[in-house]
């Protein structure tokens, strides 16, 4: 896995720099697919057979004006001129690894996000799910669609919740054995197939380390791209403090303190943005 840096973009537009004082003044993606099927060359994000993506020369990621190949996939406009998203079939391990640039300034990360999960489905999906016969990508829908009986398979997205318990200034955290040493985080899970959030919220803090939940806020949501997540945040009031782990997706959690917190997850991540606004309404209290 590759170790590079990606490029600075923070240079080039950054929120907390000024450069962009309101949300309206961002670049944003606009997915208009109309007119791509007829596009002969176009900016695009290349990305590798392994989710490394290849630098460029406007915003990090985007490359110069390139002839556009049969298999890109269109993904809308950026700054008024067309882009695409080109997929290898080969590893670059000079380029830098997906994850890495996520820590790119906020306007980045929808279009990063997009097309990391849309290198992802591309890849997954080469053949028809229902006959078996190679599929393409559709020429004016976000679409693979299978060359012999037109089946279309859309973008996977994955719901899940993400809950950050708390028992008045306290916080419930817990570490899973995929972590980095010493890190802790909010309790996270799938939604499965009929749930509601709030269903899926309960019961996979009940699984995960056997707390029962009174009310619940719902905060924000996240695209994470890792690999197709859909991630609906919330807050979750816990009616009992008592902790006792699964032992398979989680192996400690403990009740933390605003001012004596373990490491935590990278500011990118909505975990983050949870604990950081539970933390900075307590202290204003």
């Amino acid at each position: 896995m590759s170790t590079r840096e990606p490029p600075d973009a923070g240079r080039l537009a950054s929120k907390k720099d000024g450069l962009y004082s309101g949300l309206a003044e961002w670049p944003i993606l606009e997915r208009d697919l109309m007119g791509h099927q007829h596009l002969r060359k176009a900016r695009c994000i290349r990305i590798d057979s392994v989710g490394h993506i290849a630098p460029g020369v406007l915003d990090a990621i985007i490359s110069e004006v390139l002839p556009v190949s049969e298999n890109a996939i269109p993904l809308g406009h950026w700054r008024g001129e067309p882009l695409v998203l080109e997929v290898l079939n080969h590893e670059q391990p000079e380029w830098t690894e997906g994850r890495a640039w996520m820590q790119q300034p906020d306007y980045l990360f929808p279009l990063i996000s997009t097309a990391l999960q849309l290198a992802t489905w591309q890849r997954d999906h080469r053949f028809c799910g229902r006959c078996g016969s190679e599929a393409h990508p559709h020429s004016h829908e976000m679409a693979m669609q299978c060359v012999k009986c037109k089946f279309r398979a859309y973008p996977r997205i994955s719901p899940c919740v993400i809950t950050l318990v708390t028992y008045g200034r306290e916080l419930l955290l817990a570490r899973s054995p995929r972590f980095k040493p010493g890190r802790f985080s909010t309790l996270a899970g799938f939604i499965e197939a009929g749930e509601s959030a709030e269903e899926a919220l309960r019961r996979e803090v009940k699984e995960e380390v056997g707390v029962e939940i009174g009310r619940v806020h719902y905060f924000k949501s996240q695209s994470w791209p890792f690999p197709h997540s859909f991630m609906l945040a919330f807050y979750a009031e816990a009616l009992t403090r008592d902790i006792t782990i699964d032992g398979i997706e989680i192996e400690a959690a403990d009740w933390f303190q605003p001012e004596s917190l373990p490491a935590l997850p990278g500011p990118e991540s909505i975990a983050w943005e949870l604990i950081d606004n539970f933390v900075r309404s307590v202290a204003v209290k």
